[in-house]
């Protein structure tokens, strides 16, 4: 961050007085939740009260535009995939969107973490990935503790919110091209794997 300060007081004596502003607010404010925020600062130099507004809507700004598939679940929870990336250390990288388009907060995330007994807790550790052509499962990572390598701590999800998740499996073969995503609850998505 002291490196786009830095940038923004080459622009002239305004700059600098702007930046200093910015740094004694920022140090004012308490917690390090305005730091990962930083990105906007460039609108918040002409006001300085600007960031607070901004900061809530700025986790969920960088939304995926692509959109691999939709898939509906329980009580109006809905899936997006927005990208399945096969990525240098030979893992595959599904992410996307689940967001609660109904009217109650959603509880039931416990089907999402599948059978097995693992110490992912809430999670989506229960989603697999099936290769038809290959005729092969596949399940997602752990790490050496067992944990999934997935997003975990989803327990409720209010009404209206949106939650980024993704997982990461072994790399299916590059002949490989697509794959059906299976999250419990949810209906089948076949999504084309890039990279």
């Amino acid at each position: 961050m002291s490196t786009r300060h830095s940038v923004k007081v080459r622009g002239g004596a305004a700059a600098v007085a702007v930046a200093v502003l910015a740094i004694t607010m920022a140090g004012c404010g308490g917690g390090d939740d305005n730091k990962p925020k930083g990105p906007q600062s460039p609108s918040s130099n002409s006001q300085g009260a600007a960031p607070q507004p901004q900061a809530p809507s700025g986790s969920p700004a960088p939304t995926p535009t692509e959109v691999l598939a939709t898939v509906n679940g329980e009580s109006g929870m809905t899936l997006t995939i927005n990208s399945a990336v096969r990525d240098a250390g030979g893992f595959l990288t599904v992410s996307g969107q689940l967001k609660n388009t109904g009217s109650q907060a959603f509880a039931s995330t416990a089907a999402w973490r599948g059978n097995e007994l693992n110490s992912s807790g809430a999670s989506v550790a229960g989603v697999t990935l099936v290769d038809k052509a290959g005729k092969k499962r596949y399940y997602v990572l752990r790490d050496t503790d067992g944990r999934c390598l997935c997003t975990t701590g989803l327990t409720v999800i209010d009404a209206g919110q949106t939650v980024p998740f993704f997982a990461q499996f072994p790399v299916p073969p590059n002949n490989t091209t697509q794959v059906d995503f299976n999250l419990p609850t949810f209906a089948t998505a076949t999504i084309k794997i890039s990279g």
